[in-house]
Parts: structure tokens; C-alpha cells; sequence
């Protein structure tokens, strides 16, 4: 089915066919005005839009990150197009999205928060929030984090704990052919979870089990092009299938996480802290006290806060794991100079955080697969929270703006190779680790990931442990040139469905 056969199906099969039809000629007037309307300053270029459809029909909703790409080789690293009615300025290039993130952090520092992000979370939480709000829930979570143990040895511990858990789990497929999806989830979202909530979950729990299926069904679903159409058109397609799904699921998790929080809140000792909930917990009733009037430690920032934590925890980390896992089945001759560096370096004992720097072709392995994974292409959109003259182009207040970091990942001006796997890109000549600017996975600027530390670390420990004690291959009959990696569809960018051998090395 056609990118228009899509919409129209979307449009007109509702049971308010008609009224749909016609107020949809009614709003075309105004539409099309507003699209010609008197500027102030030059505003970016960009494609001409259609009334209503705005670029709708030039842009592959599955894959938006490369028509974007394609349409920033034509009008430069700033330039505007319309998701239906809505202009977005996308930014496109390393040094672009830097200025603007990093230089103008302030200005470009807003999230757009879309309408299927707003029926999610209603403005509460971290991911999807702005204003006092925002900036209290994400000091209150990134001190937590480092309280708990971001970056630090009790973190370390966590992680090896699960290492031990994750190996196991891949010994019993004995070196048959598995698909690495829920392994690499139970593992990742059970170091955020013993974080949260102050201790893990087994693998079999069924709430556990069910929580981290639809947290990634959502992040799937939430990429979709019927949630794009909805996000573009959300008073006339409402009703679609996906939105109540995305819907469904969150209200079945925000019922496990309210019980969960209970049982902690009966427990609850307020010189103790156990996890982040407690320490909510301990703060939202001190404030209650002292009669603070308008505190943001209210019921509905704990349920998001925990939730946006969970997703984030869970979906980007352990799908990044399982492109680490791929790259390595599909490129052999890399997976054996991984294995010879940590048996030269490391042996049998069990790798630490500080091996780290005495594993230079393994740190750069992973860095290369954070680049190529490219998990979050378009970023979570940014909003102006002023009006601003950028590289020349007036950029209105309250604008959407798309950091294309696809774009920063794979900028043919920052990466010697940029569309091939190639560790040498953080590499020097003598075979060091070397930093490189354009390495940005996790944004930058004021909305830069809050989990970054607990993320590198977790991908090394987890990576270094797996690559230790198996061999990773492609299923029987098939070949390294056939293992597929074309990302699935989704919200950010997990491998497609696939199955790979975990031999056991000792």
C-alpha cells in the first residue's frame, strides 16, 4: 500500500467518514493560508508544501531519518518541512546540531512533546515534559542515579551480578540458535529496576516479563506510520488501532508500577533509602509536611518518572547490545581480534570497569557500534523556547526542531568511512582509543541522555562478559553476508527480528 492509499485509508475509514470529508474542506482555506503568511526574517528552505499534507506524501513515514537525510542534501544542514500542518526545522550535520544543542542550548533546550507522547504521560515525567516541572524531576532523577551508583563501584557490581544471570540464560540454548531480544531486555531493564525499586527481577517473573514486552511494543509501535498520521492528524485519526494499543499497554503498566510503589511505600523506612522510589517517596512526604505549595513530587511525576527511567533503560541499551552481538556474527574477523585482546589483557578473571583503558580495540568495537546502531535517529524533538536567528534563518518561538543525529553519525565530513562498520574511526595510528567529537548517540546540550554514564557502562560490562565466554555465529546454513542489518521499524532502531549462536568458548 502507497504512502497516499495509507493516509486515505487512515482518513476515511472512520465512522465519521463524512464529517471528517467535510471538515477537512472547511480548514483548507486556513491552511493553505497559513503557509503563506507574512514572515519575520528568512525562515529555512525546504520542499513546498501541500495545504493540509504539508510534505506528507515526500516522506517515508517508517524510515522518516533517510528521507530527511536526503532532502538535507538539497537545502543544506537547516531546513523546514511540514508533518501535515506542523513545520518542523530539522538540523542536519555534526556542527549544526552542535551549535544549536550545545552553543544555544537555552533556545533549542524545549521538548515537542506529540500528541501520542501526550496521551502517554500528559506532561508529567522526564522524557515528555518542560518548565519547573522538568528540570525538578531530572535534577531529583540524575542525582539519584549518581546516589545509586551511576559511574560508580556499586553500579559495577549491579551490573557483573546480572552478567552472571544474562550468561546463564544464554548456556542453557547450548549453542543453538536464539533470538537475543529478551535476553539483552530482562538484563538492562534489571539494572534500572534494582536502581528504581531497589532490588531485580527474576527472568520468569510473569509482571516482570509482561512490563518489559510492552514497554517495547510501545517504542515499536510508537515509530509506526499510522502513530506518524496520528501525531500529524490527531483530532481525525484518534481512533486508529496502534494509539489504542500504545494506550492499553501503558495503563497495564502504570497499574504494575502503582502496586509495586505500594509495597515499597508499606515497607518504607525514611532514614533508608532503597531505590529512586523511596527516595521519592521520602521527598514528596517531607514536602507534604512542610505544606510546599504546588510541589512537583506529586503522584503523577513518580508513575512517569519511574515508567520513562524503565522504557529508557530497558529499550536503547539492550538494543544496542544486540546490534554488538550482530556486528560481531557478521564480522568475524572483528569478533576474533575482540576475543584476543581480552584474553591477552584480561584472561579468565572477570573484566572490571577499569580494564576499560587497557582495552583500547574493544572500547573503540563499541563506540563503532553506537555509531552504526544510530538507535535514536531523529533524537526526541526539540522545541524553540524563543525566538531565534540561527545560521542566518529566523526560527519562530515554540517550533518544532528535529537534531537529525543520523546525521552527526554518519556526517561523510567527521567519519573516514561513515557507512562501514570500521573500529579505526576511534583508533590513532599506534592502535590507542581516541575520542571523537561527532560521536553522539546520546544528543548533547540540555536534553542529552541523564543515563549516559549507566549506559557505557552496562554496554561494556555486558559486551566484554558475553564476548568472554562465547562464540557469537550465525545459525546453521546461513551465512555472515545473510545476517540482515536493516533496523526495524520503531520509535528507535533495534535490529529486525533474528537468531544467532552463543558457543561456549570454555
Amino acid at each position: 500500500m502507497s504512502l497516499l492509499e495509507d493516509f486515505v485509508f487512515v482518513l476515511f475509514s472512520s465512522p465519521t467518514t463524512l464529517l471528517g470529508a467535510v471538515a477537512l474542506l472547511l480548514v483548507l482555506h486556513v491552511v493553505s493560508s497559513s503557509f503563506t503568511s507574512q514572515k519575520t526574517g528568512k525562515e529555512p528552505p525546504g520542499p513546498r508544501p501541500l495545504p493540509l499534507l504539508g510534505n506528507l506524501l515526500q516522506l517515508d513515514l517508517k524510515r522518516p531519518y533517510k528521507t530527511l537525510c536526503e532532502l538535507s542534501k538539497e537545502y543544506g544542514s537547516v531546513f523546514t518541512v511540514y508533518f501535515g500542518t506542523n513545520k518542523v526545522v530539522v538540523l542536519a550535520g555534526y556542527k549544526t546540531v552542535k551549535e544549536a544543542l550545545v552553543s544555544n542550548a537555552e533556545e533549542f533546550g524545549d521538548r515537542d512533546i506529540t500528541p501520542i507522547f501526550y496521551d502517554m504521560s500528559q506532561g508529567h515525567g522526564i522524557l515528555f515534559a518542560n518548565g519547573e516541572s522538568w528540570k525538578e524531576m531530572r535534577r531529583f532523577a540524575l542525582t539519584t542515579l549518581k546516589d545509586f551508583g551511576m559511574g560508580k563501584r556499586v553500579a559495577e557490581d549491579k551490573i557483573l551480578e546480572e552478567c552472571r544471570h544474562l550468561v546463564q540464560m544464554l548456556e542453557e540454548h547450548k549453542g543453538k540458535p536464539f533470538d537475543t531480544a529478551r535476553p539483552a531486555n530482562y538484563a538492562t531493564s534489571n539494572i534500572i529496576s534494582s536502581i528504581v525499586y531497589g532490588s531485580r527481577f527474576e527472568y520468569n517473573d510473569p509482571r516482570f516479563k509482561d512490563m518489559v514486552r510492552r514497554v517495547n511494543e510501545n517504542i515499536r509501535i510508537a515509530g509506526s506510520a499510522p502513530i506518524q498520521l496520528y501525531n500529524m492528524f490527531p483530532r481525525l485519526a484518534s481512533w486508529i488501532k496502534n494509539r489504542r494499543l500504545i494506550l492499553e499497554n501503558t495503563e497495564m503498566t502504570m497499574r504494575d508500577v502503582k502496586d509495586l510503589v505500594n509495597h515499597l511505600q508499606e515497607s518504607l523506612n525514611p532514614h533508608i533509602c532503597r531505590g529512586l522510589v523511596d527516595c521519592f517517596l521520602i521527598r514528596k512526604q517531607k514536602e507534604e509536611d512542610s505544606r510546599v505549595l504546588n510541589s512537583h513530587y506529586n503522584e503523577g511525576n513518580l508513575m512517569f518518572t519511574v515508567t520513562n527511567l524503565f522504557g529508557a533503560g530497558t529499550d536503547t541499551t539492550a538494543a544496542t547490545l544486540r546490534w554488538g552481538l550482530l556486528f560481531m556474527a557478521k564480522y568475524p574477523h572483528i569478533q576474533d581480534q575482540v576475543q584476543e585482546e581480552l584474553s591477552r589483557v584480561v584472561g579468565c578473571r572477570q573484566v572490571r570497569v577499569d580494564d576499560r583503558k587497557n582495552l583500547p580495540y574493544i572500547d573503540a568495537v563499541i563506540h563503532e557500534t553506537q555509531r552504526m546502531a544510530n538507535i535514536a535517529p531523529l533524537a526526541i524533538p526539540h522545541k524553540t523556547s524563543q525566538d531565534i536567528t540561527f545560521q542566518g534563518y529566523f526560527i519562530k518561538k515554540g517550533t518544532t526542531v528535529v537534531p537529525l543525529l543520523t546525521s552527526v553519525l554518519y556526517d561523510e565530513s567527521e567519519w573516514e568511512t561513515p557507512n562501514t562498520f570500521n573500529p579505526s574511526h576511534f583508533l590513532d595510528k599506534e592502535g590507542k582509543f581516541i575520542r571523537r567529537e561527532a560521536f553522539m548517540p546520546f544528543s548533547a546540550g540540555r536534553r542529552v541522555c541523564l543515563g549516559e554514564g549507566l549506559a557505557k557502562m552496562e554496554l561494556f560490562l555486558f559486551f566484554t562478559c558475553l564476548l568472554q565466554r562465547f562464540r557469537f555465529t550465525p545459525p546453521p546454513g546461513v551465512s555472515e553476508e545473510e545476517l540482515d542489518l536493516t533496523p526495524a521499524v520503531g520509535f528507535t532502531l533495534s535490529p529486525s527480528t533474528h537468531k544467532l549462536c552463543a558457543v561456549s568458548r570454555q
